[in-house]
């Protein structure tokens, strides 16, 4: 065999060896295209990402692997044209498999030519992209929420500071009212002094609201059917909106109890209404609904995957642009005209469910109305709160007050404990050291002699296990600025209830 002979064996066995190399490659989808786009060759790659076999695809035009929209624009006869003009062609899009459905591609066509320059094809590389562009889109999803739950968590702080502080100065103004009122008797002045007030009440309920946003309103959570609330609301609910706009009311039966403060929940509620109120132009519907949600992780914004009921108000108003949806939970932030409102209604509703563990949704769409679901947690604890206690639990309850000492005792003993108690910090301190079996100390912080942080530190020290709950009449948030080692108990606010007593010792 000559050397010539010899060498167009060798390229023969090559080709070959390379043709079988191509064939097999299954991520990537390559084959071979004529000059006028109609394919010729067929790999594992292509038929894995596209559903021909080579059987069904040899001799048809690439065209079919485009959308619709891509072949009434001439993308596929453009992509040939800027490889044989450019030298390659580079391109990123949607592409259709046989049963239809789409996937996200990387292509590159490389124009194939002989030895004379004469085009005689084309080679295609495809690869799917979809698991990548759809990880990616996750990632800017989350980046997203979380700039705007860092955004409104430092809006949180910032006006928790001022509504503080203004509260401060509401108070002075407030009491430098009721001391003027006792040193005039001018009814021109009376007047004055009227107005001057109704503009400091009106403040009050400005920085109530702001508060409420920045999730440092103290909750008296209890256990409620939500459906029996948004009935026993209905009435107000209605006298809410124009006599022209239908107020309707789809309630799922047999729901499960939430914990919630049911005062704040009604006004949350009626906050909701007058904006669909104000939203309507002349006539139109609201409907209130409720629901049992089982939530998937990521299916709502800064909710936990579980069961939740949801509260649903849903209207025919104008709907809210796209590009401001994250924006009107942001205090200050309306929608309204100028005057028609302060722009922290919808941040207090937020507020109240992300104190309340709870979420919410907003789905808009303009010109066709707008729905806000609030979503509350089921609560898992029996409604009677009986039989909490493990059996042969014992807790010790400390308060100098002999009347709360005893309602306090009493309310341990319906949970199932066996009860010690103590009016001050030593006696609990003795006991503590004779009942070293001692389950739960629940105190009172603030108590002559030794405080309630003070006995809590000692008991932990003491009795590393043992579970501490501190009662005060004063915000949590107060309370752990006293002291660095208050963020190691629970504390609940007085009044408090059985219920909210129970929610504590399910959380430990």
């Amino acid at each position: 065999m000559t050397n010539e002979a010899t060498d167009l064996h060798s390229a023969a066995l090559e080709a070959d060896r390379f043709g079988l190399f191509v064939a097999g490659v299954a991520d990537y989808a390559i084959y071979v295209l004529s000059p006028e786009g109609i394919v010729s060759s067929w790999n594992v790659g292509a038929q894995r990402f596209k559903g021909y076999t080579a059987a069904e695809i040899i001799g048809q035009h690439f065209s079919r692997f485009y959308t619709v929209t891509d072949i009434a624009n001439g993308v596929p006869a453009r992509a040939l044209k800027t490889a044989i003009e450019c030298g390659k062609f580079e391109d990123e899009g949607l592409r259709v498999r046989k049963d239809g459905t789409q996937f996200w591609a990387t292509v590159v066509i490389d124009p194939i030519r002989d030895n004379k320059g004469e085009l005689i094809g084309f080679t295609k590389i495809t690869r799917d992209i979809t698991e990548r562009r759809e990880a990616a889109a996750l990632l800017e999803k989350a980046k997203e929420a979380l700039f705007q739950s860092q955004k409104v968590e430092s809006l949180g702080r910032l006006t928790g500071g001022i509504a503080h502080d203004f509260n401060n100065l509401l108070s002075v103004i407030a009491n430098g009212i009721e001391i003027l009122r006792l040193t005039t008797t001018n009814p021109s002045h009376t007047k004055i002094l009227d107005s001057m007030e109704s503009a400091a009440t009106r403040g009050a309920n400005l920085t109530q609201q702001m508060l409420s946003f920045a999730r440092q309103q103290p909750l008296k959570q209890e256990l409620h059917d939500l459906n029996r609330i948004v009935i026993s609301f209905e009435s107000v609910l209605r006298r809410a909106l124009k006599s022209a706009v239908q107020f309707e009311l789809n309630l799922a039966s047999a729901l499960p109890d939430t914990l919630v403060d049911a005062v704040r929940f009604e006004a949350a509620l009626l906050n909701l209404i007058v904006n669909s109120n104000d939203a309507i132009a002349e006539s139109g519907r609201v409907t209130v609904s409720t629901y049992l949600a089982e939530v998937k992780y990521n299916q709502v914004k800064g909710l936990q995957a579980g069961r939740y009921v949801c509260v649903s108000v849903k209207d025919t108003g104008h709907g809210i642009d796209t590009e401001q949806l994250d924006k009107v939970v942001e205090p200050f932030f309306t929608t309204k005209p100028i005057g028609k409102g302060t722009g922290l209604g919808l941040s207090q509703v937020y507020g109240l469910m992300q104190q309340s563990e709870g979420g919410m949704e907003i789905r808009s769409t303009l010109g066709e109305g707008t729905e806000i679901c609030l979503y509350m947690p089921v609560s898992e604890s029996d409604s009677s709160t009986k039989n909490v206690a493990a059996k042969n639990s014992k807790v010790l309850v400390v308060d100098d007050q002999p009347e709360v000492l005893d309602t306090a005792a009493q309310l341990f003993r319906a949970l199932g404990y066996d009860v010690f108690a103590a009016n001050n910090g030593r006696d609990a301190i003795e006991l503590l050291q004779r009942h070293k079996d001692l389950n739960l100390l629940f105190s009172d912080i603030v108590m002559p002699g030794m405080s309630g942080l003070e006995l809590a530190r000692i008991a932990m020290e003491m009795n590393p296990a043992l579970k501490i709950i501190l009662a005060t009449g004063y915000t949590a948030e107060m309370v752990e600025k006293q002291a660095e080692y208050s963020a190691q108990f629970t504390v609940i606010s007085k009044p408090y209830k059985i219920s909210e007593i129970v929610q504590r010792l399910q959380a430990q």
